[in-house]
């Protein structure tokens, strides 16, 4: 009788985690996971671009596609002076038009609308509040010079001082005011008596409180404040003026870090007089010599000039020239190192916080492209996080987005520069809690949205998914993006025949899928997700190419056009990443049975392992093995694999035949599973594939000797198998596994336990010689005493966890294999 129950007991396949003791439904979908596993595969790597461009050789870009060039030169002439008179001190002609007037002025006679002077000029010096300035008695001018306008800093918090209004005089002094207001009186102190060749005394200048103009006295005597800042002027900045002017004109022999030191100096003291940016009354001749000291040709001097033209805020034509000037000198990496000890990078991220796309889309466009060149420098890379290049970043995408169709294509181009920069700073480890506090990884989600059909900018940004993706923290900010799978399918679709964009994008979905359950429904829920990944597989099957073609073919499915031709290892680096993505999805226990009755997919991956072989193919044919593992899993009547096992039993013989340890190991998984089929132990032992199996017993790795055992313990369930495995000396082998390897895998060791007791038919059969049985009786005594068992573990936390295992894993099958040793029927 006991021997009809041990035989009965030996009639059904032992499966992996199988355990007496009663399981709770939690235990067992977390046992249905464990035995189904997540697939990795390597990230694809981002090539380096030799040569700067603001467009690689990779881009889609056409050269006469408005391209910004990435070549061009730069002279003193192709800078504006502001404010500036020819060096020749020629006079320039007047300008042919009628000044328009703020308010009706008679046709006849212009003049007669102005209010007229007082009559007694003395009334000046009595201090009148509304005495009126004489009209000079010099000889009019036909033409009207106008009045300086000060730009827009409204970034800058002083006020607009509105339009610029042009404003009579007989004289050829320019006159500089604050924005003219019309009205029928003004003070004295708006305005001044103004003798021929003699300054009007109106200057603008900037205070911290706003506008205001400084007066003069009646007698030209400058003011305190005026006095003051001619001194500085005299004795700080001419003389230094002075000496740049000089080496333009090339009658200098000053030494580049001379004047390098000299822009320095000059820079100091604007800043410590307070004269930056648009404060200083003499700027005009400032700049002239320094857009004149260009010419010089050297880049570190230009990096100063270039870092104090900005500080002046310099705008229109200056701003685009300066920033392609900064760009130039970044193109050269032997230039990166001025770049680290001096403060242009600050003010080139200024430049991007302030201006406006649409005013300054293309000085944006090359001060981006400049952050994108240094970037790629380690030492920069940190410079740039350390100033909130990131922060900077976030704050550009939202001003250039939503984008005026009139500005889409600098927009498009902006953001291929911004992305590549991104991409660069996402390589930094700290860069990750950046990306995720600023929402970065969301907002590109926007853009993709924006711009799905320019794959330059979508291939940065894959690139940006593909690197965080792999982070924890990252991949969960990305995963509670809404959307954000039903997007990534459609590029794939829109843009399946652009290898690097498809991978990984792939790669991506493979990373949000490893680690998240939902993450696996979401995607498949998705609208035509399985008919979007099957047309990718199809595209890149290569059904007609034989098995070491090289570049050159082509493919006649209409799915993929014919664009550019595709190596082998290009189109298995896709189909890794998409069959990896297959197997994450199929862990999920509503997604897994989907799939395995999913006839299209089964076929292409049985097609897989057809149409390649080991030598050329050996990831792909390895993670396809895997999907066939986790998919027969799932043993529904109406499983495709279940119907095609045997089948899939002859194709899993070049994985185990081969020199792939890796690939063995899974074709050696996938036997575990469907050698509960009767068949495919038929086919196994016909094969002589137990013969490879028990071999593999040697191999002293865990996870192959556990693969092994499950294989030998479905195959020893046919009594004519015993015999067979017996003689390869599979017992023998069990049992060393089992001394090696079993105290640190308490689940390979219940494994190697099942095996053992159905090689001896449950104790029905004598298959152990008496050295082997009193060796195996000496380990499950051993092993069955807890304290035994565990005593080399000291951390408390893992004792826990191996405790767990072997009380569940190897308690119950050893104690039952000891009993059945110890019985008298094999003692004897």
């Amino acid at each position: 009788m006991a021997s009809m129950e041990r035989k009965h007991e030996v009639c059904s396949p032992f499966n992996p985690r199988r355990s007496t003791l009663r399981k709770t439904s939690a235990e067992i979908v977390s046992e249905a996971r464990q035995l189904l596993r997540v697939q990795s595969t390597q990230r694809p790597l981002t090539p380096r671009d030799g040569h700067r461009q603001l467009f690689g050789k990779s881009s889609v870009r056409a050269d006469g596609d408005n391209r910004p060039p990435s070549t061009f030169s730069l002279h003193a002439q192709n800078f504006d002076a502001p404010d500036s008179r020819p060096g020749s001190g020629t006079r320039l002609s007047p300008l042919d038009y009628k000044p328009t007037f703020p308010y009706p002025c008679d046709a006849e006679d212009p003049f007669k609308a102005f209010p007229k002077p007082p009559a007694d000029p003395l009334e000046l010096k009595r201090g009148l509040a509304r005495a009126r300035a004489r009209i000079l008695r010099a000889g009019s001018l036909t033409t009207l010079p106008p009045v300086e306008r000060y730009p827009d800093v409204k970034e800058r918090s002083n006020p607009d001082p509105g339009p610029a209004k042009r404003l009579p005089s007989t004289d050829h002094t320019k006159v500089r005011s604050s924005a003219y207001k019309p009205g029928p009186r003004r003070s004295s102190s708006e305005s001044r008596i103004m003798q021929p060749g003699v300054d009007s005394g109106l200057r603008p200048t900037v205070c911290r409180a706003g506008w205001r103009t400084e007066l003069m006295n009646r007698d030209n005597t400058p003011s305190t404040e005026d006095d003051a800042a001619s001194l500085v002027w005299n004795k700080a900045i001419a003389p230094v003026l002075q000496q740049l002017e000089t080496a333009a004109a090339g009658n200098s022999e000053a030494s580049v870090d001379h004047l390098c030191d000299l822009c320095d100096s000059l820079h100091g003291t604007l800043t410590q007089v307070d004269m930056l940016g648009r404060r200083c009354k003499r700027r005009s001749r400032i700049l002239r010599t320094l857009f004149r000291l260009i010419d010089l040709n050297s880049a570190q001097l230009n990096l100063h000039i270039a870092k104090l033209c900005l500080a002046l805020y310099v705008s229109g034509n200056n701003l685009l020239n300066i920033c392609k000037l900064i760009f130039q000198i970044s193109r050269s990496e032997s230039n990166d190192v001025f770049f680290q000890n001096n403060s242009i990078i600050d003010l080139l991220l200024g430049v991007l916080s302030n201006e406006d796309v649409s005013s300054s889309g293309e000085a944006l466009l090359y001060c981006v492209g400049t952050l994108k060149f240094l970037s790629g420098n380690s030492a920069i890379l940190r410079l740039l996080l350390e100033k909130n290049c990131i922060g900077v970043a976030q704050k550009l995408i939202h001003k250039l987005h939503p984008v005026k169709e009139t500005h889409f294509t600098i927009t498009g181009h902006i953001l291929v520069q911004l992305t590549a920069t991104l991409r660069n700073l996402a390589d930094h480890p700290d860069s990750r809690p950046l990306f995720v506090s600023f929402s970065i990884l969301s907002e590109l989600c926007q853009v993709l949205r924006y711009h799905c059909k320019d794959q330059d900018i979508c291939t940065n940004i894959s690139r940006i998914y593909s690197k965080l993706s792999s982070y924890t923290e990252c991949r969960i900010a990305l995963a509670q993006t809404p959307g954000c799978y039903q997007l990534f399918l459609e590029l794939l679709s829109k843009h399946r025949q652009k290898q690097d964009l498809v991978v990984r994008l792939l790669f991506t979905l493979g990373n949000l899928t490893a680690k998240s359950n939902e993450a696996r429904q979401q995607l498949f829920q998705c609208e035509g997700c399985m008919g979007k990944l099957l047309q990718l597989y199809t595209s890149y099957q290569r059904r007609d190419a034989s098995p070491h073609t090289s570049s050159q073919k082509s493919d006649p499915s209409p799915s993929r056009p014919l664009a550019a031709p595709m190596s082998v290892q290009e189109d298995d680096d896709v189909l890794v990443k998409l069959v990896r993505v297959l197997a994450n999805m199929c862990i999920h226990l509503a997604v897994g049975p989907a799939l395995a009755t999913n006839t299209a997919c089964i076929e292409l991956l049985m097609e897989t392992l057809e149409l390649r072989s080991v030598e050329e193919s050996e990831e792909l044919l390895v993670n396809v093995a895997a999907t066939i593992n986790n998919l027969s899993f799932y043993q529904e009547e109406i499983s495709v694999i279940r119907h095609s096992q045997l089948t899939i039993a002859k194709l899993m013989l070049k994985l185990v035949l081969s020199y792939s340890m890796d690939a063995m190991l899974e074709a050696t998984r996938v036997y575990g599973n469907l050698s509960q089929s009767k068949d495919v132990r038929d086919f196994i032992m016909q094969n002589k594939v137990h013969r490879f199996v028990v071999a593999l017993l040697d191999s002293k790795s865990p996870e192959m000797c556990f693969s092994a055992c499950g294989v030998l313990t479905n195959l020893a369930l046919d009594p004519p198998n015993r015999v067979s495995l017996s003689l390869e000396g599979a017992s023998a082998k069990l049992v060393d596994c089992l001394r090696d390897l079993g105290p640190g895998d308490w689940q390979l060791a219940g494994q190697a336990c099942q095996a053992l007791w159905n090689m001896i038919g449950g104790g029905s059969e004598q298959l152990l010689d008496p050295q082997e049985r009193e060796s195996l009786l000496e380990i499950l005594s051993a092993y069955l005493e807890e304290e035994e068992a565990l005593k080399w573990i000291e951390d408390e936390d893992l004792r826990d966890f191996h405790r767990a295992y072997w009380e569940l894993e190897f308690l119950p099958v050893a104690q039952k294999l000891k009993k059945t040793l110890q019985a008298p029927d094999l003692t004897t």
